[in-house]
């Protein structure tokens, strides 16, 4: 299978061509948002991080960032930093010009400029610069087997383990077939399941790291004295009809098809191997999609039962409806409804033929409502503690 998408100097394949404005730190913030909104067809993020960070914390922290800035769904990044943070925006620019040769680079230092007005408008003038020049790139013919999956689930219900999460698991099998990869992620939301994955992995030190990331998350909750089943199952997946967590993760689990897990990596690690591999993330919507984003996945599919409506600023984020209910009174949001399937008027393969050919046209340039609604979303997750 193909679609088309931009081929990048590095070598990589990216389905969007954006303009990226990349605040280092939580002060720069607002000055990223006034670059974007001053430069029709630019995107932003915004975070609380970048200050007064240690450690492993600062480094996962400017990971994530860098991986966002040398993606290859983005053209060119504004890198913004206010000039004395510990996360220095210098040390962004510079990795991810390092990582990417090819790709346009700008730094704005909010001190440097004299102030937020004047660091506004150098941003701006460089992003539209950018801009001018993604106009001039050229889509070409790729094959499927480049592109990275993200699979996510979230306001899961009663009827995710059985609609939505087996088709996108289907869906998640037949870009397998095509050459592709997958990332399984929530590991909040495997446990009660890691042994179904385990039993997919290719070698036992893949098999290990399985129960390694299950009893690691379990610990940490463990030792801050609380017990993670008060937040898993959420209210609203007990609402939708879900009574615990293995239930929650038994559901979860079938987003992963049935192919064999190749590898298991820590969070916002780059992908290195093809077919299935398990992003150690948390269960917290956002801090997933930003980490499987800088994973190097090119488009998400999200289920959902309750309803969601978040959404990457760099990569397509296209949600699927477990009932038709929910289809249809969250139409605003929703992409594809997998609700025939409860109804028995779809079958699971039928289904994820669907979303593998909807993939497959917003790789190639089709909106997912997200995009559409300009959804921006995104948030690193913390280990360590802000000093």
């Amino acid at each position: 299978m193909k679609f088309m998408g931009y081929r990048r100097a590095d070598g990589k394949a990216g389905i969007r061509n954006h303009v990226l404005i990349l605040p280092a730190v939580v002060c720069a913030n607002r000055v990223a948002r006034g670059i974007a909104d001053m430069v029709s067809g630019a995107v932003w993020v915004e975070h609380q991080n970048g200050c007064t960070q240690l450690g492993a914390d600062l480094e996962l922290s400017k990971r994530v960032l860098v991986a966002h800035g040398t993606h290859p769904n983005v053209f060119g990044v504004v890198v913004v930093g206010l000039g004395c943070e510990t996360l220095r925006a210098q040390a962004v620019a510079e990795e991810i010009r390092a990582t990417c040769p090819g790709k346009p680079v700008k730094l704005v230092i909010i001190q440097d400029e004299g102030g937020s007005v004047k660091a506004t408008t150098a941003g701006a003038i460089a992003a539209r610069e950018m801009l001018g020049q993604a106009s001039r790139e050229v889509k070409v013919e790729i094959d499927a087997a480049e592109l990275i999956l993200g699979t996510e689930c979230g306001g899961s219900d009663a009827c995710s383990g059985i609609s939505a999460n087996p088709a996108l698991g289907k869906a998640s099998d037949l870009l397998i077939e095509d050459g592709g990869t997958v990332i399984l992620a929530e590991t909040t939301e495997l446990i009660g399941a890691e042994h179904i994955v385990a039993a997919r992995a290719v070698t036992p030190a893949v098999a290990d790291r399985c129960y390694e990331v299950i009893a690691r998350c379990e610990k940490q909750a463990t030792d801050m004295g609380v017990d993670m089943r008060g937040g898993q199952p959420t209210p609203g997946n007990i609402e939708g009809g879900l009574s615990s967590i293995e239930e929650k993760s038994l559901g979860c689990v079938y987003k992963a098809g049935t192919k064999p897990l190749q590898d298991v990596i820590d969070y916002a690690m780059p992908v290195t191997k093809r077919g299935l591999v398990w992003m150690d993330t948390p269960g917290q919507d956002i801090e997933q999609l930003t980490g499987m984003v800088a994973g190097g996945c090119q488009i998400v599919v999200f289920t959902t039962g309750r309803g969601t409506c978040c959404g990457s600023p760099i990569v397509p984020t296209i949600k699927v409806a477990t009932n038709s209910e929910l289809f249809r009174h969250m139409n605003d949001n929703i992409d594809l409804d997998a609700g025939p399937i409860v109804a028995g008027a779809a079958t699971v393969d039928q289904i994820g033929q669907v979303i593998y050919d909807e993939m497959l046209a917003v790789a190639s340039g089709k909106l997912c409502k997200a995009e559409i609604l300009g959804f921006n979303d995104f948030a690193i997750h913390r280990i360590g503690p802000t000093m």
